[in-house]
């Protein structure tokens, strides 16, 4: 893994937030995870966050 590749930026946008999760290429198929269970995981988290604030919250990763 490379860690100090991991990059983060979070927009506001008028649908709410988008967090960009930006990783090295051959790091992504641990961050998607299989079948993209760990993906959906991080964006269910992110989803009831969102839910507690009252804004959508969107994850992208690149």
């Amino acid at each position: 893994m490379h860690p100090d590749k991991v990059n983060i930026t979070i927009e506001n946008t008028e649908d709410g937030l988008l967090i960009n999760l930006d990783v090295a290429p051959e790091d992504k198929g641990r961050v998607i995870g299989k079948q993209g269970r760990t993906a959906e995981e991080i964006r269910a988290l992110l989803r009831a966050k969102g839910t507690r604030q009252e804004t959508k919250v969107r994850l992208q990763i690149l």
